[in-house]
């Protein structure tokens, strides 16, 4: 039985793929094969040598070190759009909040002295304060249109808006699922400057960190309204705070809040809602435990962000799965070892990502220990598995 431990609470609809029979699942699990994840940072987790992945129940790794797992053969996968309807949902939340001032204006009746009259009277002679633009007929600016912006664009064309998308790593999978009505931009630079507000749906990678920073607002409209539902820090904190304090932006909503952005006013916060309905969890939670099910039992990989995509329908007496550095001469280096110890190949493939390489193996003989050593000492060797039919 594989055993894989939980770091978060875990929707129990994984169970239905993770099932008692083949899985011990649980907190308190010791040296597990996998790790069930939603949000707890793992940069100082002591991995334990016979830990194979970790099935992240949402999008965002920047709290796992995958690259650093890659180097000790440590699979880790995400779940690109479980959660993308109810990131929109919220999307239309935020976009109501960053029109008119419906923050300030609950606040007004929840706090209201009735000193000043009964309430019924007095909110018709001071509700024009919290008047704020509709969204119908203004340009909203997607960056970022993958499983979630693309759906988030189109419901910008259902809301009656001009909607403009960009993002330079646009996937054919993606973009199919925007409507031809959204205008497509090259330069980044074109939708800051053209949009009544602006909606953040990119991951928190090395050339995302801080791109909305002091001189991407200075390149916007003045009054604009930012919406970010992607990860705190592809928005520049001071630069937002000084921008929101300025009046150069009217409003900014935001899924990450700090006790800076609380004290800011025009800063409209919740405590990382994003993904946080019933369905959007089971369906993240489903998603990691068949990607988890996948890979321990069949050494199949998808959706994972250190190992390419591959996945072969299993033949033979037994499965190799080999992680590697993607090193010329290493298939040449593994063919030898196969013929020494008689292991004879029915089927196999292998593809690359980056500096790693990925290579499963179908034979139609026994794969004893001596084996296993000798493939483990070849150079850039990360992993290697074997798995019986």
């Amino acid at each position: 039985m594989y055993k894989i431990r939980t770091l978060n609470n875990i929707s129990d609809s994984c169970r239905e793929i993770l099932r008692s029979d083949e899985y011990i699942i649980g907190d308190n699990v010791s040296d597990p094969d996998a790790i069930f994840v939603r949000a707890t940072d793992m940069h100082d987790y002591p991995f334990n040598p016979e830990l194979l992945c970790i099935g992240r129940a949402g999008i965002g790794v920047n709290t796992i070190p995958y690259k650093e797992c890659i180097e000790k053969g440590i699979a880790v996968f995400n779940t690109p759009g479980g959660n993308a309807n109810g990131v929109k949902e919220l999307f239309l939340f935020g976009l109501t909040m960053a029109g008119r001032d419906i923050f300030d204006a609950m606040k007004w009746v929840y706090t209201y002295d009735d000193s000043e009259g009964p309430v019924e009277e007095r909110m018709e002679k001071i509700k024009k304060q919290f008047a704020g633009p509709e969204f119908a007929g203004k340009t909203l600016g997607v960056i970022g249109t993958g499983n979630v912006g693309s759906i988030v664009a189109n419901a910008g064309l259902a809301c009656d808006m001009k909607v403009y998308g960009y993002d330079p790593y646009l996937s054919v999978e993606s973009a199919w699922k925007i409507s031809r009505r959204v205008f497509r931009v090259n330069d980044l630079n074109d939708l800051l400057k053209y949009s009544d507000f602006i909606t953040l749906h990119v991951p928190l990678k090395e050339d995302t960190y801080h791109m909305i920073d002091a001189e991407a607002i200075a390149r916007m409209k003045n009054g604009v309204r930012i919406i970010n539902y992607a990860r705190a820090d592809v928005v520049d904190e001071d630069a937002i705070i000084d921008a929101l304090n300025s009046g150069k932006v009217a409003r900014y909503v935001s899924d990450f809040p700090t006790r800076r952005l609380i004290e800011t006013k025009n800063a409209i916060l919740t405590p990382h809602l994003g993904g946080t309905t019933v369905e959007a969890e089971s369906n993240c939670a489903m998603m990691a435990a068949r990607e988890i099910d996948d890979y321990l039992r069949n050494g199949n990989v998808k959706n994972s962000v250190n190992l390419p995509d591959l996945s072969m329908e299993r033949s033979g007496e037994a499965r190799i799965c080999l992680i590697h550095r993607n090193l010329p001469g290493i298939l040449a280096a593994i063919m030898p070892v196969f013929a020494k110890d008689r292991i004879n190949v029915e089927n196999m493939t292998n593809k690359s990502r980056g500096d790693i390489a990925y290579s499963v193996f179908d034979v139609n003989s026994d794969v004893d220990e001596t084996a296993v050593k000798e493939l483990e000492d070849i150079e850039g060797m990360l992993r290697v598995r074997v798995l019986e039919n």
